[in-house]
């Protein structure tokens, strides 16, 4: 059976494709600008060719005519002509680094509104660093296609046909000649292409991993010092950055291995060119301006021809970052927008999963069936061990994650059914690892509430015990609190994460083990912030330490994506089941529910 031939249209990403759409999509919105760019793209390369056309009449001037009234007058037009070339060169070269800029931003917007519409599986399975990369390469990858293309057509393809005008017109036959180079080094280029795609792709993915190995060896820092990793981190970022080392000189060496020969056909054709016309002069009397305008216009045709001939080569390398940018942009997202589904209404906030199941990966669940209520204005409380399901049932509250089956309903309006917009503004959800932004105290807290008037701020730091410590800084609420809030303490963290949830003003509460990791001072203090955040609020909460949930309306006990008992703290002990033996055991300080592993 024989293969059906490939066709350019079965790669979408494939490079005549992909230039095309690039064109079409980016180029053409600012075509205007682009036709302003190439008219003075053509004034600078007709300036090149009237240039060394020039060149010949005042060599004819001097030497021939000895017309010293005429030189005058070309030298006037010299000067003319290349301040007009000198203004049309900064005016397009201006033009397309506007252009060039506002497309990279363009894209960079777009790659990430495109970022924010992914899930939170979507990033499970990749590095941020891949992204960082995709922003930043991918980009500027696009703006380098469309400059080398607009380049190529309006500055060299034009001075090209502007200057073999110039040839021809002074000697058609050394003209023709010169054209003789042309095939064997385009033969050359089309051979090396194939190898270039190879090594910028290798180039794009080791770059890619030395930004990950960097964000890592920085985010972890206190890991990397406290386990003495510096040598090991160092060693495999040196990995990573010999890799891309060896990649770019493997790519310097291919890119330019038609320098050489190209270089050497370019000599071979001048030599011919300057023995035939020095020929012409001596032995049939043409004129010696005709061979210096002639020799002006095919040297200074040799550097855009070169370009020309090296093009292929350098749109390859820069389709590379392109592509990797489209790849994330098309993708059909993973978190739909759903703006055309109603809001959630709520009249009591009342909560109910019904029959709900869930897995992360095929057969292997996590939840199997779960119901229960959350009744509205009250504390349900998630307790058991690691792995158990806990915090998946927040994640599908919040719809960071779909259901498999069974239904999730607020006030008896499935989740689902109403946009993901709307269901998590009338949420506020505090976890065990805070994340706050590299920006002031005061912002952090306002994200809870974008436009929150400083009065909303204050209030929220102070139901959330966080009003004191805050104003204990020099700078008070515009204290910056420094990557991931590294310049404040775990409680301080989780009081600052409460009061953004407080001044959010939400009707549902969702809590993951808002207070597992701090000392007993902080919990305290936490816990009484946490207890304001909850007053008449429909709250669900997961918990760690069992004696700050002994007040909640509803205990659930969840083990294997199932919940195994259900009851107030009280009734709980007196059944002496599976959450009795947790208390016992954490009162005694023992490790819970052995041999299992500690509740996340």
């Amino acid at each position: 059976m024989t293969d059906t031939p490939r066709k350019l249209t079965d790669d979408p990403y494939g490079a005549a494709i992909l230039i095309r759409r690039l064109v079409m999509e980016q180029g053409a919105l600012y075509w205007r600008r682009y036709l302003v760019a190439f008219i003075l793209m053509g004034v600078a390369a007709g300036a090149t060719a009237l240039s060394a056309y020039l060149l010949g009449e005042v060599i004819n001037k001097a030497y021939v005519d000895r017309n010293v009234h005429g030189i005058a007058m070309l030298s006037i037009a010299t000067i003319v002509i290349f301040t007009a070339k000198g203004a049309a060169t900064y005016g397009h070269t201006v033009i397309l680094s506007q252009i060039s800029n506002a497309i990279l931003a363009r894209n960079q917007r777009q790659l990430f509104a495109k970022l924010m519409r992914e899930s939170i599986g979507f990033f499970s399975d990749r590095h941020s660093s891949e992204f960082l990369a995709r922003l930043s390469a991918g980009a500027t990858s696009v703006t380098q296609v469309l400059s080398l293309l607009i380049n190529a057509v309006g500055r060299d393809l034009l001075s090209l046909i502007a200057l073999v005008t110039v040839m021809v017109i002074q000697d058609p036959f050394m003209a023709l000649f010169g054209f003789l180079i042309a095939p064997p080094a385009l033969l050359i280029i089309r051979k090396l292409v194939r190898r270039i795609k190879g090594l910028a792709h290798q180039q794009f993915t080791g770059n890619a991993d030395i930004l990950e190995t960097m964000q890592e060896s920085l985010q972890g820092i206190r890991t990397v010092k406290a386990f003495t990793l510096e040598d090991t981190m160092r060693a495999r970022i040196d990995a990573n950055i010999a890799a891309v080392q060896q990649t770019a000189d493997k790519m310097a060496k291919v890119s330019n291995r038609s320098s050489p020969l190209m270089e050497t056909l370019g000599g071979v054709a001048i030599a011919s060119c300057l023995m035939y016309a020095g020929y012409r002069v001596v032995a049939t009397g043409a004129t010696p301006g005709q061979f210096f305008s002639f020799l002006t216009a095919f040297l200074l045709a040799y550097e855009p021809a070169k370009r020309l001939a090296r093009l292929n080569i350098e749109l390859n390398s820069s389709l590379v970052g392109a592509r990797k940018l489209l790849e994330i942009i098309d993708a059909p997202a993973s978190e739909p927008d759903d703006s055309d589904k109603p809001a959630l209404r709520l009249s009591e906030a009342r909560v109910e999963m019904r029959d709900v199941g869930f897995a992360y990966r095929t057969d292997e669940p996590v939840l199997k069936n779960m119901s229960f209520v959350a009744e509205p204005g009250k504390v349900t409380a998630l307790v058991g061990p690691s792995g158990g399901g806990k915090s998946t049932v927040l994640s599908l509250l919040l719809r960071l994650y779909e259901v498999r089956s069974g239904t999730i309903t607020i006030d008896g309006q499935p989740i689902a059914d109403v946009s993901r917009q709307s269901l998590r503004q009338q949420t506020a959800y505090v976890g065990q690892d805070v994340y706050l932004f590299r920006d002031t105290i005061r912002a952090n807290i306002a994200f809870g509430k974008p436009g929150a008037s400083d009065d909303e701020i204050i209030a929220a730091a102070k139901a959330a015990y966080a009003h004191d410590f805050i104003m204990s800084f020099p700078h008070g609420y515009d204290t910056p609190v420094g990557e991931h809030g590294a310049q404040l303490s775990g409680g301080q963290r989780q009081r600052i994460a409460i009061a953004r949830a407080l001044v959010k003003n939400a009707p549902i509460i969702l809590l993951d083990e808002a207070t597992a990791a701090l000392d007993s001072e902080s919990e305290r203090l936490v816990q009484a912030a946490i207890d304001h955040l909850c007053q008449n609020r429909t709250t669900i909460v997961i918990a760690h330490r069992l004696h700050t949930i002994t007040h909640a309306d509803a205990i659930l006990v969840v083990e294997g994506g199932e919940i195994v008992e259900r009851g107030r703290h009280d009734d709980l002990l007196q059944r002496n089941g599976r959450y009795a033996s947790f208390f016992r055991l954490q009162q005694h300080n023992a490790t819970p529910l052995a041999p299992q592993a500690a509740a996340v």
